[in-house]
């Protein structure tokens, strides 16, 4: 086992849709060797929530980390929460206090106008503190904590029906910058991460997942989409990478759910490790279609 034990505290910030943290103990059993032998680096190029990412840095004491994502939005959180979380922590207290003590109609306005101004600012501003305290707060008051936008890549999704969220969470923010520190955090395509892997580092991919079928593609993460060419493109440079001797994990729908015919992962994969584990469907409008899917984990050895 490599490294010293240290404290468990922090965990993901946002709410995500297709977040691993009722998955870690699969997957944590796929990590190398408990992250001991040679591994000293880890990077997560699909960073999205976090779970993965939080789940290693609790225990672990890892000499580099690399994270990124497309999504310009959620890499100005992370990096605000980071590097000025004080900041971050009396916004959100102040955006917390106005929204619960509003009345139900006074609610949808104030969320109606946080989102456009969260639209508004994303291309105008270099406020990374404020489009980091919009981002918190749509997250935690949308429906269901999704992220989707549309053709133009403005925000869109609708209101939630919570009654009481927590908007600031003071505690685990501040636990999260510290575990942050010492994270490179890249705003890109995770083909950017090329540099910093070698074979000493453990790389685990959580990338939009493909469709079950034509019309559950529920959520548009980015104005450009992830197709199958694109689950292709990323197999390649998984390829790439572990023929430097990279440790690598990746996660992805299981195509059989709608079709035991469909064999594009397992062809895709076919010299890698393939794991099917079960997990909860957390969003589809119809609620007798909600419950225990099959998900792939992918390991190179």
């Amino acid at each position: 086992m490599m490294g010293e034990l240290i404290v468990n505290n922090a965990k993901p910030f946002v709410k995500w849709v297709g977040g691993k943290t009722q998955l870690l103990s699969e997957i944590r059993a796929k990590y190398p060797d408990g992250l001991g032998c040679k591994i000293n680096k880890y990077a997560e190029p699909f960073i999205g929530g976090g779970a993965v990412l939080f789940d290693i840095l609790n225990n672990y004491k890892i000499d580099e980390v690399y994270i990124s994502d497309i999504n310009y939005e959620l890499i100005c959180t992370y990096t605000t929460i980071r590097d000025n979380v004080n900041e971050l922590v009396a916004i959100l207290s102040e955006m917390e206090q106005v929204y619960l003590s509003a009345s139900i109609d006074e609610r949808k306005i104030i969320y109606s106008d946080n989102r456009y101004r969260f639209n508004d600012i994303k291309a105008t501003t270099n406020n990374k503190t404020e489009i980091a305290a919009l981002f918190v707060f749509l997250n935690k008051t949308c429906f269901n904590g999704l992220y989707r936008v549309n053709s133009k890549g403005g925000f869109n999704v609708p209101q939630g029906a919570y009654k009481n969220p927590c908007i600031c969470d003071t505690q685990n923010l501040l636990a999260v910058s510290k575990k942050l520190a010492n994270v490179k955090i890249v705003c890109g395509d995770y083909k950017l991460s090329s540099d910093f892997i070698d074979s000493n580092t453990f790389v685990y991919f959580d990338p939009p997942y493909r469709p079950l079928t034509e019309t559950s593609s529920f959520t548009s993460y980015s104005k450009d989409g992830f197709n199958d060419d694109s689950q292709v493109e990323l197999a390649k440079y998984i390829d790439i990478l572990g023929a430097r001797g990279a440790y690598t994990l990746a996660s992805n729908s299981d195509p059989k759910n709608a079709d035991e015919n469909d064999t594009f992962f397992d062809k895709l994969y076919s010299n890698h490790r393939i794991l099917r584990i079960q997990a909860n469907r957390a969003i589809n409008s119809n609620g007798a279609k909600r419950g225990k899917i099959s998900e792939l984990l992918i390991a190179n050895v």
